[in-house]
């Protein structure tokens, strides 16, 4: 029998990897993508649009739609890329058959999102050509070799991401500080690299405003309210301050002359997810880093007043320097300010007992008070302190010396932090062993467990004495400004000066003769 043989043409032009006999132009574009916004990278962000752009149109069988771009702007996810996500809608819509770009690295590298992205394209029929590698994402071995470039570009990041981290940790412990400039109020950069930063003495007296409106009695809502009152622009040049402004300028130790570094890190060069650092990795603490804006003693005793405002919580109103200060000696809780005939001429502001007239609490018997009757009286007790200063400074001399050494505090924590190493490693190892071998599991959770007892108790006992060791320091502090005030003051006081009012006294008890204790952060208790 004669074979018969029936040629079957070709239904996809090779060129264009479409169905059809005759050659149509593909619309095309080009994307082009510069990872960082620097000025040296800017000429080469405008070659790849200029070559692209001439590139697709050599083709007479391409139809050039656009070049889409992205500067500035890290390859590692889509989600910010404007130009990207632009293009791809575009190609969607129908608008492109082709694109055409640099390389994988260009295109992303993040594998997952590189992949998603073309077998989305694909589905539309829309290829991307990658001109570097020479890879046409329809052709059979495309996806094999886009996978595996992805991948490469993928670990490519990562080295430059640990190298990039290394680098950072390498300056943070030489003790190199750089701050963000454009957003934080009071520096710019030094005239030389590698200097520290130099204080901007308009912006400075805009934190000094912020420091002193605080230990005046100010709220950071109140601060910020005043702030954009006055026209004053915040850090990044906005109109409007926001309270959690004024209070990060107010915890920042930067205006110290101080810095404390990797208070955050990046959990995943992937997704460039930060978190706050909690002892996953090393902070550094500079002291004397820079020019402090703010002294620091007075640094100090803004973040024990910023402290104290927080214990108190929604009862600090900031209304009054009295506010949360004052106590009663009949129930220990606090006075507030009540308006005595608020409506007629004999209007009247007083401080009293919020527990008073409260029926479910027994009647408290302390009397009211004026605040010009508290700030008189509190002239008068510190003025005699500053007369007879001698032997308070003494005591506080000798509280600081007691206060500082903390030396049986610390073996004993040391000892612990052992002891918690030492139990960590045993349940390790009991976790390994039962999973490695066929073990009794009633005598490996009573092992276990056991460990785990050993190991909470430790803890338990470490968080106790540090926190007691954290008192104790900041009691030191507390009384080493307390020091510092009196050794500074040589004239009495004439006025009442709320800052001092707050940064020395730490409550004023009535009593029921209508006397006042005036209790110092010291401990000292005076009555007048």
């Amino acid at each position: 029998m004669t074979r018969n043989v029936t040629v079957i043409p070709a239904t996809i032009n090779p060129i264009i990897r479409s169905a059809g006999t005759t050659i149509q132009k593909r619309k095309t574009a080009g994307y082009a993508r510069v990872s960082t916004d620097k000025d040296e990278q800017f000429t080469s962000y405008e070659a790849q649009v200029d070559y692209y752009t001439q590139f697709i149109k050599k083709h007479a069988d391409w139809e050039f739609v656009k070049v889409y771009t992205d500067e500035g702007i890290s390859g590692l996810g889509t989600r910010k890329r404007e130009g990207f996500n632009e293009m791809v809608a575009d190609a969607l819509a129908g608008k492109i058959d082709l694109i055409v770009t640099k390389s994988v690295s260009r295109f992303a590298r993040n594998t997952v999102d590189s992949l998603v992205t073309i077998r989305k394209l694909k589905e539309k029929g829309v290829e991307v050509y990658f001109e570097k590698e020479n890879i046409y994402s329809m052709d059979g071995k495309g996806e094999l070799l886009l996978t595996i470039m992805s991948s490469l570009a993928q670990e490519e990041s990562r080295s430059i991401s640990e190298n990039v981290t290394w680098g950072q940790r390498k300056r943070f412990s030489d003790g190199k500080v750089s701050l963000p400039y454009k957003q934080f109020l009071g520096y710019e950069k030094g005239p030389n690299k590698g200097d520290p930063p130099v204080v901007n003495p308009e912006q400075a007296k805009i934190v000094q405003r912020i420091y002193t409106r605080f230990m005046q009695g100010q709220t950071a809502c109140g601060i910020a309210k005043e702030l954009v009152a006055d026209g004053v622009p915040t850090p990044s040049g906005k109109k409007n301050w926001r309270a959690s402004t004024i209070e990060s300028i107010l915890s920042n130790e930067k205006y110290r002359g101080s810095a404390l570094l990797q208070k955050e890190f990046t959990t995943d060069f992937l997704t460039k997810k930060r978190k706050v650092n909690e002892g996953e990795v090393p902070q550094y603490y500079i002291e004397h880093s820079h020019e402090a804006i703010i002294d620091p003693e007075e640094w100090d005793a803004v973040q024990e007043e910023f402290r104290r405002r927080k214990a108190i919580g929604k009862a600090y109103s900031g209304k009054s320097v009295l506010a949360s200060k004052i106590v009663c000696a009949d129930c220990g809780y606090w006075y507030g300010a009540k308006t005595w005939h608020s409506k007629d001429k004999y209007k009247t502001v007083v401080w009293q007992c919020n527990q008073k007239y409260d029926k479910s609490k027994p009647i408290c018997k302390t009397p009211h008070v004026t605040e010009d009757s508290v700030k008189e009286r509190f002239l008068k007790v510190y003025n005699g302190l500053i007369e007879n200063r001698q032997p308070y400074i003494d005591a506080c001399k000798a509280a600081i010396e007691t206060l500082t050494d903390t030396t049986e505090l610390d073996n004993e924590i040391e000892k612990l932090l052992q002891e918690m190493d030492v139990v960590a490693g045993l349940i390790k190892k009991s976790i390994s062993e039962n999973a490695s071998a066929a073990q009794d599991q009633t005598e490996y959770n009573n092992r276990y467990n056991a460990y785990a007892d050993r190991y909470e108790q430790a803890k338990s006992k470490y968080d106790e004495l540090t926190a007691a060791r954290d008192e104790r320091i900041a009691k030191r502090n507390t009384i080493k400004r307390f020091l510092a005030e009196l050794k500074k003051r040589n004239k009495l006081l004439t006025e009442f000066d709320n800052c001092l009012w707050l940064t020395v006294i730490d409550r004023v008890t009535v009593q029921r003769d209508g006397s006042l204790i005036f209790r110092f952060y010291n401990g000292t208790e005076i009555s007048g």
